[in-house]
């Protein structure tokens, strides 16, 4: 592809690049000079899952890879001590140095799924490299980059004060800390979600102050969760992870509203633009061959075709067809009465005696088809007795 054709195909799906002719510029320069452009995205461990409102970053991150440039994946270890402000008007809990190895490991073992992790195309880095070894000299230099009406532009720390809630002084200096760490590696373009906007505009002033050309910041929608409200998160219950049985994950994407479906095939897959518009188009494409071809797609990515045509096939059976799903988990049990929201924990359905309550109540609980809205009536275990949560989750019973 010629410059124009890469910066077109790296715009796909964006909310802002700062700025375009200055990705043009450098695209072109490293393909004189010969050079890989070092892309960088910061990923602060604080969870270790990843669902797919995070690859929408890192299949930014991968079309760099792709067109022949470095990923750079920094692990805020030691950021992550600090905490960012989450826009909730609190500040993020500090982290163990054992959370923070672990959440790292799972995060990477995760984006490998996305990524090419080849040593050619990514390079990951820890910033307690750089920043822990910082004098006390270094930080005030570094925090004389930027002025405290600069800081407060950010609008969590300004609704904060406004609200009278306190913002700690230590606040003020992730994001400079984040800037330093594009310092640091030399980072040519950051990307991140539109909630990380002001961190990474922050590195390009900041790396002006310390005589770098200024990276340019390539900013990502946040993906709409399942339920076309709120973003997609593993705490609303709205998400589909990249870890996801293939049925779940096939199922979850057959469930998302008709209106969500342009911005999944836009962001989660390559489909190009044309054809999106003909897939979301209801009076070319039925929205149930849509949803399928997309389930398949998603799927396709974390598995491969066979086991998304598979997928498709399971959710044929047991919803269009009102059969049960082949692979059901079969749990051992003890023929004695339990009541149903315990039955529900122990088959692993919930996660929690609560929201097995929960679901009882809201009419999501079938046994051998039947439904079960009481979560304390007890039920007596039975061979080959069927389990159903929801619409996807299965569980078959054996009498130890």
């Amino acid at each position: 592809m010629n410059i124009a054709e890469q910066v077109k195909g790296l715009k796909r799906g964006t909310v802002e690049v700062f700025r375009e002719d200055e990705l043009a510029q450098r695209l072109t320069d490293a393909a004189q000079e010969g050079r890989q452009l070092r892309a960088k995205l910061g990923m602060d461990p604080t969870a270790p899952d990843i669902h797919l409102g995070h690859t929408v970053v890192l299949r930014k991150l991968r079309q760099f890879q792709d067109l022949g440039h470095k990923a750079v994946l920094i692990i805020g270890d030691y950021t992550a001590l600090i905490g960012d402000p989450t826009g909730q008007n609190a500040t993020r809990p500090m982290l163990t140095g054992e959370q923070i190895k672990e959440n790292a490991q799972t995060y990477f073992d995760q984006a490998g799924k996305i990524l090419d992790t080849s040593p050619d195309r990514l390079e990951v880095r820890y910033n307690s490299e750089w920043l822990e070894k910082m004098s006390l000299m270094e930080l005030i230099q570094l925090a004389a980059k930027k002025t405290v009406a600069q800081m407060l532009q950010r609008d969590s720390f300004r609704l904060r004060l406004q609200k009278d809630i306190d913002v700690y002084t230590h606040e003020f200096l992730y994001p400079l800390m984040q800037g330093y760490d594009s310092v640091a590696i030399q980072s040519d373009v950051e990307l991140g979600g539109t909630d990380q906007t002001f961190n990474n505009l922050v590195g390009r002033d900041v790396q002006r102050a310390y005589g770098q050309p200024p990276q340019i910041v390539i900013t990502m929608p946040i993906l709409v969760g399942l339920d076309g409200m709120q973003k997609m998160s593993k705490s609303k219950g709205n998400y589909i992870g990249v870890t996801d049985a293939p049925s779940e994950m096939f199922g979850k994407t057959m469930s998302i509203p008709d209106e969500l479906m342009d911005n999944y095939f836009t962001l989660l897959t390559d489909i190009p633009a044309e054809e999106i518009k003909v897939l979301c188009d209801g009076s070319k494409t039925h929205p149930k061959e849509a949803k399928v071809k997309l389930g398949k797609l998603i799927v396709e990515q974390f598995y491969d075709t066979e086991t998304g045509e598979a997928a498709a096939g399971e959710f044929e059976r047991v919803f269009a067809q009102n059969q049960l799903p082949d692979d059901m988990p079969e749990i051992e049990i003890a023929p004695e009465p339990i009541m149903a929201s315990k039955l529900l924990v122990q088959c692993g359905l919930v996660d929690s005696g609560g929201e097995a309550k929960r679901m009882c109540k809201q009419g999501g609980v079938k046994v051998n088809d039947e439904k079960i809205r009481d979560p304390a009536m007890e039920i007596t275990p039975t061979n080959d007795m069927i389990v159903q949560v929801g619409k996807r989750k299965f569980a078959k019973l054996v009498i130890k």
